[in-house]
């Protein structure tokens, strides 16, 4: 579904912005435009009755689903997961602390105390944060 298909469907709509509107919601006797509708830019389109109607309520009142929200992706299509780097001042913050982590518990070999297992395995876990850290950060 489109959202001016949705927008035919309800009266009193006025443009609030970039596929934004306002309009009377259809679920109770709306004197003033109380539903906001948004479409994001990947075709969703997003409702909220400021009157405090259901998404649910609003959809029956103009016979919709939620599965009418989403654009329409075709047979076997399916989103990937985005991954989203990190920034590199925060991966060096994370690693600096990790730095903390293993000179603390080199300290203690350096006295001559035994690592317990809970500080071998925080350990490996330093280790396998600075090897991992190379792939996450956005140049």
């Amino acid at each position: 579904m489109s959202l001016a298909s949705l927008i035919s469907q309800l009266e009193g709509v006025k443009r609030t912005g970039q596929g934004q509107y306002i309009a009377q919601c259809p679920a109770h006797a709306d004197r003033k435009a109380s539903l906001a509708i948004r479409e994001l830019d990947d075709g969703r389109i997003l409702l909220h009755d400021f009157a405090g109607c259901a998404t649910a309520d609003v959809l029956a009142a103009v016979n919709l689903s939620f599965s009418d929200l989403y654009p329409d992706r075709g047979l076997g299509a399916h989103c990937q997961p985005v991954r989203r780097p990190f920034n590199a001042r925060d991966v060096l913050r994370c690693l600096a602390f990790e730095v903390l982590v293993v000179v603390q518990l080199a300290n203690l070999l350096l006295r001559g105390d035994a690592l317990t297992e809970s500080d071998q395995a925080r350990l490996l876990l330093a280790a396998r944060r600075f090897q991992s850290a190379e792939g996450i950060v956005n140049e």
